[in-house]
Formats: structure tokens, C-alpha cells, sequence
């Protein structure tokens, strides 16, 4: 069995898409449907940045969907092979659940990518640039990590955001409370502690002037069932319903990422094989979580062919 994957914020850089688009007219009508229903060019920034304005959060979000959907269209398309024929499940990470619902045609790329624009708009807008920090736990598991945050809050937001692997969980919240859960976590033997390049505390409390945003926007959103059922980050378990996926999208918003036991489910659903679309950030993770899985990270024209030699 196979499941396909998809990137979360911070696997974006400048070049993203541009061979692929350079190579195949069917990434290219992706981008452009992407920048036409943004109002902007979204795919030129991608290719030519600059760096700063990609990354910020409401570029970076859409752009990273937008990079890993063209490199799924181009294998479907070109390679005539049908998601539901090749893939018992799709996830994402964070946004990349987006990406996940519209690969499996539960979302239409627009809407998508309109939705991201806005997510990413809104969590940037619910804290003050400065009050909000996230942080990387290096070799604690999500109990000790859930220890620490407990033990830095103090009065303020300190929360788990995401549980990525069996070595890896972040934390979220207020910046004095997320650096002092830095010193709380190498003091219960975390191997490295370090504070995150992001410019808001995503999945934690703090996020909810973002979930009220998008549970209207998802209100007003048209949402079908997926082609084959979609892990949630919030649940890590499948969904298929709509009305189902609408109240988990709005949950995601501050809730956390369970990740290390989405991957884990798959796997003893029967996943052998996880193939991650358009970044290079999930199968190490897939690794430390299901070592006898096999992972296949596809980025370029060169990696969807030898995709399709394996169909």
C-alpha cells in the first residue's frame, strides 16, 4: 500500500517549480491557475523570490501547495495514472493537509489556494510580530515534551504544536515562555533545543483569531469527498466527510500536529511505501517513525519518471 505526502511551511526557496515549470506545460497551467486566483504572481516569486517576501507566511503557504500539487498534476497527467490507483491515503503536514484535500479532488485548486493565502494571512495577524516564538525539542519524546511547556508557561502560552517524530517535537506560544522551555528541555536531557525561523506561534492557543477567520472562509468553502480518505493532523486518523474535514481544518488551526502518529496509523493500516510530493522534509521523519518503510521524495521531472517506472 502506498500513501502520498505533502511539505509544510519551511520547505519553501526561491527556485521552487521553476525547472519543473521550464520542463512541462501541465506545471505551468497549475501556476498560473494558482496566480489567477490569488491576483498575483505567485509563480515568478517562487522562481525569482526575493527570499524575504517568499517566505512570508502568506506567499510561503500557498507557494509551497502550489510547488508540490504541480509535481502530483505532472505524474497524474503526463504519466496517465489516477491518484486513486496508485494511493490508499494522502496526508499533509499543517498546510499540507490543504494540499492533501485537494490532491485527493475534496478542494479545487483555487479555492485552495486562496484559503492558504488567507490562513496564512490571518495567523501572521493573530500575534504581534516578537510576542510569539517556536521551538524545536531535539530527543524528547511528546510526553517529556508536554512536561516542559507545562513547566514554561508560567502564566502564559506554552503549548506541544507539533509531535514529528519519536525525536522531535515542537513547542508554541509566548516567546518568554517557549525560551524558557529551551533551558527546562535540555535540563531533562533534550539532545539540542533551538528556537524556530517563524515569524508567529503556529499551532498553539494564541492562533484562534486565525481559527475564527477560517472556519467563516471554510464556511463559504465547497468541500467534497475525497477521493481516498485524508489523515488529519488534529485526529490522525482518516476522514472523509466534508463537514467532518471543514470542523478539523478550523481545529488544526491551533491544535496540534500529530504527525509522528499519523505516519505511525498508515503504517499499520498496511503503508509500505511513502511517496512525498514537491519537498524533501517528511521522509526523514517517515524514517525515524516507520523504519521499514520505504520513502520517495518527488521534486523534479527526473524523480516523477522514475515514479512512473515503479507503476
Amino acid at each position: 500500500m502506498r500513501a502520498y505526502l505533502f511539505p509544510g511551511q519551511g520547505s519553501q526557496a526561491v527556485g521552487m517549480g521553476k525547472a519543473l515549470s521550464e520542463a512541462s506545460a501541465v506545471a505551468r497551467e497549475l501556476f498560473q491557475e494558482v496566480d489567477e486566483a490569488l491576483g498575483q504572481n505567485l509563480a515568478r516569486l517562487m522562481a525569482e523570490g526575493p527570499q524575504d517576501e517568499l517566505t512570508l507566511t502568506e506567499n510561503a503557504q500557498p507557494a509551497i501547495m502550489a510547488n508540490a500539487l504541480a509535481t502530483l498534476r505532472v505524474l497524474e497527467r503526463e504519466g496517465r495514472v489516477r491518484l486513486a490507483d496508485k494511493a490508499q491515503f494522502v496526508a499533509g503536514h499543517s498546510l499540507g493537509e490543504y494540499t492533501a484535500l485537494a490532491a485527493a479532488e475534496a478542494l479545487d485548486v483555487a479555492a485552495t489556494a486562496r484559503l492558504l493565502k488567507l490562513r496564512g494571512r490571518s495567523m501572521q495577524a493573530a500575534v504581534p510580530v516578537g510576542e510569539g516564538a517556536m521551538a524545536a525539542l531535539l530527543g524528547l519524546g511528546l510526553e517529556a515534551a508536554r512536561q516542559v511547556a507545562e513547566e514554561a508557561s508560567q502564566g502564559e502560552v506554552c503549548a506541544v504544536a507539533n509531535d514529528n517524530d519519536p525525536n522531535q517535537v515542537v513547542v508554541s506560544g509566548h516567546k518568554a515562555a517557549v525560551e524558557r522551555a529551551l533551558e527546562i528541555a535540555k535540563g531533562k536531557g533534550a539532545k539540542r533545543a533551538l528556537l524556530l525561523p517563524v515569524s508567529a506561534p503556529f499551532h498553539s492557543p494564541l492562533m484562534a483569531p486565525a481559527a475564527q477567520a477560517m472556519e467563516q472562509a471554510l464556511g463559504d468553502t465547497d468541500i467534497r469527498p475525497p477521493i481516498v480518505p485524508v489523515y488529519a493532523n488534529v485526529t490522525a486518523g482518516p476522514v472523509e466527510e466534508p463537514a467532518e474535514i471543514r470542523r478539523l481544518l478550523v481545529e488544526q488551526v491551533t491544535g496540534m500536529v500529530r504527525w509522528r502518529e499519523s505516519v505511525a496509523a498508515m503504517a499499520e493500516a498496511g503503508v509500505t511505501h511513502f511517496v512525498e510530493f514537491g519537498g524533501k522534509v517528511l521522509g526523514p521523519m517517515v524514517k525515524r517513525i516507520a523504519p521499514e518503510a520505504r520513502t520517495t521524495s518527488v521534486v523534479a521531472m527526473g524523480d516523477i519518471e522514475a515514479l512512473l517506472k515503479e507503476f
